[in-house]
């Protein structure tokens, strides 16, 4: 019973982020972009569901991006990487760091490469557009998120 309701709550977020991503296309692909999907990337922190739902997402997202390969390899394995850091934070203002850093470091490698563009420059838009969704967007999300359930994040 518990791997059936970690396996629909692996889906629901996958479904979440892909939707969203879908809904808010036009600024959810290329070097110019704010994904406001990512605001879903803070809920490893209360919800180790989230990894791999957020993993799963992003990589159906990406297929509807357009951008190759190398965005559904390399986009998703940054979610991957930021959502598993995320859970590991001890504090509800540290969950938006990691995919603020690990996609602005990882997904502005490959943008630069695919559209040939200054990687700083788009190092400084992903940067930017993952702020907005992670601490403008995801930060209050988890902040709300925490006063309506009984979890606790001192529990990890």
């Amino acid at each position: 019973m518990l791997k059936t309701r970690f396996l629909i709550r692996v889906a629901l977020i996958a479904v979440m982020y892909t939707t969203i991503n879908m809904i808010f296309a036009p600024i959810s692909y290329g070097p110019i972009q704010v994904r406001m999907a990512e605001a879903l990337a803070v809920l490893p922190f209360i919800d180790h569901a989230a990894i791999g739902g957020l993993f799963l997402g992003c990589i159906v997202g990406n297929l509807w991006g357009g951008l190759g390969i190398i965005d559904i390899l390399g986009g998703s394995i940054c979610t991957l990487i930021a959502a598993v850091l995320t859970y590991k934070m001890k504090k509800p203002i540290l969950a938006p760091l990691p995919p603020v850093v690990i996609n602005s470091l990882g997904v502005s490698l490959y943008l630069h490469i695919l559209f040939k563009i200054p990687y700083w420059l788009t190092f400084g838009y992903i940067f930017l557009g993952q702020f907005v969704s992670c601490y403008l967007l995801g930060y209050p999300l988890l902040l709300v998120l925490l006063k309506r359930t009984i979890w606790s994040y001192n529990q990890k």
